[in-house]
């Protein structure tokens, strides 16, 4: 039992280091297909499209609920190592690249949401700590295409792919090996179309869906835009003495150590307080952003990013755990695959947005239209326990 939980966060780790390979390398591509720099939006939600389309399919034929999730991972994860490597395809063109781009994305939805459904079916009891280090394994597969771009400059960006597309391969075989069905699997369950709505039913899983959504609309947002906001800043002040691709890993990363301490203070203090303190937390994070952004002094510009980082994930985890621990136990796997589908449709309209609003004269407070999300999450948070 004791290997179980690390089994599955290396597995979900290595899995996920496909997702944000196409990020890390973006300006490679730009130059070699000679694509203009808002390209970068378009191919980050090119992945998001593709993980909606494919929670939307996992949802409805509740494939996590009538088959072995293990199983379900170790397909997915095989499938989308081999296509993560068409990005790295001589003479690819940039219609191709987005569309293998998008199949990726496809197929997390069978990872992600995946392997929060085998956490939860093996630790009912004490899931915010498990979902805690899930997650975390989460944010650090999605930094690590950062830290390969930073460590093999000198090599060709298809590097990247490669190694993505081989820590995806070992993580499916990792958990296939290693992790079993947990005991929490309800066996056999018949297909139903409408199963996976079943769970909003359920004001307490309503409120944890809706505050996840609030707290949605910021986070990859705000990941996408690191590298984006870390230009801009040596662009203004050239004297900056950072690298570009390594802090974007770290002071995405971190955020993977505040989902492990957020769900160890889950235990003590209860999932809900410590997701609403930390959409709390980044909310003011948005608002304050024009003021510390490009300020001038290097050090507190860079401190304030690592606060935001460990602010806008913090809540992730517990949110998970809250719509676990809310849905029915027959369609677990399809209601938490569902939540991630509409969740991650809300990423794309809030990149896009900043995308096609953000320009050189607005740049230093355009992210403020991020709080609209953990505003939302917090009336519906505080608006349940009025309720209570």
């Amino acid at each position: 039992m004791k290997r179980i939980l690390p089994a599955i966060v290396i597995a979900q780790f290595c899995c996920t280091s496909v997702w944000f390979a196409g990020n890390a390398i973006m300006g490679d591509i730009a130059r070699q297909l000679q694509l203009e720099p808002t390209y970068l939006a378009h191919l980050i939600s090119a992945v998001q499209l593709g993980f909606i389309a494919g929670t939307l399919v996992f949802a409805i034929l509740g494939i996590a609920d009538r088959f072995s999730p293990v199983k379900v991972f170790f397909c997915c994860a095989l499938i989308s190592a081999v296509i993560n490597l068409g990005a790295g395809i001589a003479g690819i063109d940039a219609w191709l690249l987005i569309l293998c781009r998008f199949a990726t994305g496809f197929f997390l939805a069978g990872i992600y949401p995946v392997g929060m459904k085998i956490a939860s079916d093996h630790y009912r009891q004490g899931l915010g700590k498990s979902l805690g280090f899930l997650v975390g394994a989460l944010v650090l597969g999605t930094a690590f295409p950062h830290l390969l771009k930073s460590m093999i400059a000198v090599l060709p960006w298809k590097y990247v792919i490669y190694s993505t597309s081989i820590l995806s391969a070992l993580g499916g075989c990792a958990m296939l090996l290693l992790v079993p069905d947990g005991p929490g699997r309800k066996h056999g369950q018949k297909l139903s179309f409408t199963g996976f709505l079943s769970g909003f039913k359920d004001s307490k899983f309503r409120a944890a869906a809706f505050g996840y959504f609030g707290h949605m609309w910021e986070l990859y947002a705000f990941w996408v835009f690191i590298p984006v906001i870390l230009t801009a800043y040596k662009d203004r002040y050239p004297t900056a003495g950072f690298n570009v691709p390594l802090l974007s890993f770290l002071v995405i990363a971190t955020g993977s150590i505040s989902c492990i301490a957020s769900g160890l203070l889950s235990q003590r203090f209860g999932a809900k307080k410590i997701a609403t303190l930390a959409l709390f937390i980044s909310c003011i994070c948005c608002v304050i952003s024009p003021l510390l952004l490009f300020n001038s002094a290097e050090l507190a510009f860079i401190i304030f990013l690592f606060i935001w980082s460990i602010a806008v994930i913090a809540d992730s985890p517990l949110f998970s755990t809250l719509i676990a621990q809310n849905a029915p136990a027959v369609s677990k796997g399809s209601s938490l695959t569902i939540v991630n589908s509409v969740g991650f449709a809300i990423t794309i309209v809030s990149i896009q947005l900043i995308n096609a609003l953000r320009s050189a004269a607005n740049a230093h407070y355009i992210y403020v239209l991020l709080a609209i999300g953990p505003v939302f999450g917090l009336l519906t948070l505080i608006k349940k326990d009025n309720e209570n």
